[in-house]
Formats: C-alpha cells, structure tokens, sequence
C-alpha cells in the first residue's frame, strides 16, 4: 500500500515507491464474497499483507475470500486456483469459490470447455456450467482419515471426543480438500459459533486449524448450516462444509444420498452415493461488480 505526503508516493532509497493496479471482479456465491484475480493476463505477485489490505471491508474491495486464476503446469488441468483467506493465508479448497471460478473464465472467455479440470492445492477438482445456470462442483471423495486433515486421533469411529474449555463434544471429522469439524446441534439460530467455532478452529488437535460446521437435521434430505471458517470466521455460506455436514450425516447413516443445505447466503444441493464415489455440489455464482485497486 502507498503512503503518501502531499499527494506525493513517500521515497525509497531508490526512487518514488512503486504502484500496482489490479483489475479484479467482485464475486459471490449465496453470499460467500470473492475478489477474483486473472493473474494469467495481468502480472500478479501479492504479498500477505496486500491480500489483507484487498479483503478488509472498510479499507479494501473486502471479501472472505481472493481467489487467483492462474496457469497450471498440469497437463490435465486448464487452470490452477489459488485460495487465500482474509487473514492472507493460503488455503488448500473453497467450493463456493470454485463455482464464481467456473463462472469467471467462462464469462471472461478463458475457456469454452463443458467441463472444466482445475488444479488446487488441494487436488484436482472438476467444473461444470448447468442450463440452469448453476454450477456443479466434482469435490473428490471425502476423506474420512484423521492424518488427511490433519487431526490427532486414533482409528476412524463415527465421533471423535473433542474437549474443549472442559466441556466434551462429539464431532465428525473430514477433509474435502481442505480440514473440516461437524457438530450435530438441535438447533443453528442457538449454537454458540463464534464462541465454540473459534475455539474449534484453533484446537491443538487441528495442527493446521479447521473450518467448524453445526449441522441441524430437519430430516433425511434437508439440513442447516452454520460455518465457522478457518481464517475469516463465519461466513454467510461455505461450499465446502455444506459437503463436510453432508458427508459425516450420510457415513453416520442420518442423511440419504441428495440433500439440500440451507445456509444463512442461500442453498447448495449435496450429491453422494456414499463411500468409493465423488461427491457434486450444485449452487449458484454470480458476479456482482467489475473494478481496479492500486496498491
């Protein structure tokens, strides 16, 4: 960011500092907000510090989420998708992210492909636009080990004993390319989120922290949902726990193989067959406005 004196960039040792401007567009997906980036026709290197500047909502674009389109070296990817959460850490996957992703090249012209491989940090994920102008989601298996997250456990039981300010909760454990923990709660408008959210989050069991879902089960094929996300705490939605939610409630045979998730941004629509399949998530991506930031 620029300091400036009398309207003048302060000095360096070597000459007037240096200014940036990014083109970017303003994303949402059921209310999970995006600063997209095409760092392959601009050139883009951010440090942790100016992605926090960009996400700040009273002093940048703001967003929970920046998201980069870049080239991949994969042979079987299109592109790569980077993640970067408000604080500016990096992080391995976002669904809701994915799918203003999927709109984002499509819209800009990036790609004419039906089907869209993408290489994340945490593997390779599939895009693909529907009629309905939705997006669905190719997420991979969930993977239910403990070491996949990483969590420190022993063995795979349905619920793990997790303490915590002395109190014991059951939680499910599974990563969707990125580390997820789901409570079981009667109800999502009384669970304490931020308080036991936060606390989750930073567990000394979760070495690299864990995004926090509280699940209430309407019945078989509907349930709600509030995240507490690793690095931006809530959110209005998160793609990836409403998968995480979904997963744990059909290994833990409380859910049937399609569910609707109703999230405080709107709903995503949860496909799994079960162990050995991929997991679809359907949702909506929109963008909202198109701007340039000078850093």
């Amino acid at each position: 960011m620029a300091f400036f004196i009398f309207g003048l960039a302060q000095k360096s040792y070597h000459g007037y500092a240096r200014r940036m401007q990014i083109n970017f567009t303003k994303m949402q997906g059921i209310g999970n907000d995006f600063v997209v980036i095409d760092a392959i026709n601009q050139k883009i290197a951010l440090t942790r510090e100016q992605i926090r500047h960009i996400s700040h909502r009273h002093y940048g674009v703001g967003c929970d989420q920046l998201l980069l389109v870049e080239s991949s070296d994969l042979t079987e990817a299109e592109f790569c998708y980077r993640i970067f959460n408000a604080d500016g850490s990096e992080v391995e996957q976002c669904g809701n992210g994915a799918r203003c992703f999927a709109r984002f090249v499509i819209d800009q012209g990036l790609t004419d492909s039906e089907i869209i491989p993408v290489e994340t940090k945490g593997g390779l994920i599939l895009l693909r636009m529907e009629e309905d102008g939705r997006v669905t989601v190719d997420m991979g298996e969930p993977n239910f080990e403990p070491d996949s997250l990483p969590f420190e456990a022993k063995g795979m039981p349905e619920y793990h004993e997790l303490v915590v300010n002395d109190e014991k909760y059951a939680i499910g454990v599974v990563s969707m390319g990125n580390p997820h923990a789901v409570l079981l709660v009667d109800s999502v408008n009384e669970a304490p989120v931020q308080m036991l959210g936060a606390a989750i989050e930073s567990h000394h069991r979760f070495p690299q922290r864990v995004n926090v879902g509280f699940m209430e089960i309407e019945d078989r094929s509907n349930i709600r949902l509030r995240v507490y996300e690793r690095g931006a705490g809530e959110t209005m939605a998160c793609g990836t726990g409403a998968c995480a939610a979904v997963a744990v409630g059909i290994k833990n045979r409380l859910l049937d193989e399609r569910v609707q998730v109703e999230l405080r941004g709107g709903d995503l629509t949860i496909y799994w067959p079960g162990a050995g399949s991929h997991l679809m998530m359907t949702g909506p991506a929109e963008t909202v406005y198109k701007g340039q930031i000078e850093l």
